[in-house]
């Protein structure tokens, strides 16, 4: 019986030395002071999104994607084609997004307005409808 409260110390004791090196080496043990929601909304509202994110930033869909100021601020139109959901311009021609999403992971009543087509006002309204089905 002594052997196995030995052994059973010494796993202890080396599982905690090996946890306590673990949290030290991933740097976690650093602590930062974090803004505070006001600061964080200040700091957020004096960002002007296309003055911080390059041209030629790189997407999925490559060429596909829309790089002007223009399109933040046009409608949009969400539309199930081929089972997936494409997000096409104003002028329901031009393909916007490939979003990859199915069709089948919305609710039947989704679905059908999904075929239909839906126009948003803005890209960001398309993103919070996407999300709100996929997350």
């Amino acid at each position: 019986m002594k052997r196995y409260m030995i052994c059973l110390f010494l796993f202890v004791g080396v599982g905690a030395v090996c946890l306590t090196a673990a949290y030290f080496l991933t740097g976690r043990y650093r602590v930062t002071a974090s803004p505070t929601r006001e600061e964080s909304a200040a700091a957020l509202e004096s960002v002007d999104i296309l003055e911080t994110v390059p041209e030629n930033l790189a997407a999925v869909n490559g060429e596909h994607v829309l790089h002007e100021k223009a399109a933040l601020t046009e409608e949009f139109y969400l539309v199930s084609e081929d089972g997936f959901l494409l997000v096409f311009g104003k002028d329901q021609e031009t393909i916007c997004l490939y979003t990859h999403i199915p069709l089948m992971d919305f609710p039947a009543r989704e679905q059908e307005r999904l075929r239909e087509g839906i126009w948003f006002p803005g890209m960001m309204e398309v993103i919070q409808y996407l999300e709100s089905y996929t997350s």
